[in-house]
């Protein structure tokens, strides 16, 4: 890829998520923001309805829905389905408006800060990533890799290039300014950087990234007909990014007794305690902590 021509910045891929829409709007009502030179910038809402509703989704995770098998399925018919199928023919399908980057916006309640998701290792994406946290060290990046594009449910498997920018903690359905500036910043610099490699100002050299690389999910405790049966244990929660080790606290269970982490090595647990993964079962994600040289 030599030159960025259109880039997609999508937020309210879930409805209840407010800063990446409320950051849409604006921008749609002042386009200059987001406008560069070199490349023309389109916004998208990604799920008006759930938007409207406050809710997550309607009828199905958006964000769950563009593996390709499922966009190819004609029989598919949910409101987020057909959705998906409606954002990759804007995006994707047509060849006089197809993007080359796309910036999918979230939040999160869990206490991950400012983070990128990597859905891939493209060079371009990894580079980018390290400029932005190299310029601010506030931002981390977890890379959550499929082996194929078939496999990627997300809005970022449309294009090969973008990724997600994930801010919180932030309770669902509410704005919080500092947060709101912070990711309308992080997304000026995204767009600053796409618009000096198309002037060709990036120079090559080596730099280095720390990367949280996806192990697993770790589900809460339950009891033997499914339900939940126990919380974050206290010395864990809101530790997102934070080193843990075998044996250390991870759960207390509702008859107050302490579960402990067994595994074999130290992990950094994301994702602690994210009230949208409850309807799964899901505490949190596992990651190892990397340093690669790109």
């Amino acid at each position: 890829m030599n030159q960025i021509n259109r880039v997609a910045i999508v937020g309210g891929t879930h409805g209840n998520e407010f800063t990446g829409a409320y950051l849409i709007q604006k921008f749609a009502q002042f386009p200059d923001l987001i406008t560069r030179q070199s490349f023309e910038t389109v916004t998208l809402l990604a799920n008006p309805n759930a938007f409207v509703a406050g809710r997550r989704y309607l009828e199905k995770d958006l964000n769950r829905s563009f593996l390709k098998q499922d966009l190819q399925n004609l029989t598919l018919s949910s409101y987020e389905e057909l959705q998906a199928k409606s954002i990759q023919h804007t995006l994707a399908s047509n060849s006089d408006k197809q993007v080359d980057f796309i910036l999918d916006l979230h939040s999160t309640t869990a206490n991950m800060g400012l983070t990128i998701i990597l859905v891939n290792s493209h060079p371009l994406n990894l580079k980018l990533a390290a400029y932005r946290s190299q310029i601010n060290p506030l931002v981390r990046v977890y890379r959550c890799s499929f082996k194929s594009i078939e496999e990627n449910p997300f809005v970022n498997s449309l294009c090969e290039l973008g990724f997600a920018i994930e801010v919180g903690p932030i309770a669902q359905g509410l704005l919080k300014a500092k947060l709101f500036q912070q990711t309308e910043e992080l997304v000026y610099a995204v767009l600053d950087y796409l618009e000096r490699f198309n002037q060709g100002g990036i120079t090559s050299t080596n730099e280095t990234l720390i990367l949280y690389d996806h192990l697993s999910v770790v589900e809460y405790p339950k009891q033997e007909d499914g339900k939940i049966f126990g919380m974050i244990h206290p010395e864990l929660q809101d530790k997102d990014y934070q080193s843990l080790n075998p044996g250390d606290p991870i759960f207390l269970t509702f008859d107050d007794k302490t579960i402990f982490y067994e595994g074999a090595s130290t992990v950094w647990p994301i994702f602690i305690n994210e009230a949208a993964y409850y309807e799964k079962g899901i505490a949190m994600c596992l990651t190892q902590k990397q340093q690669i040289n790109i």
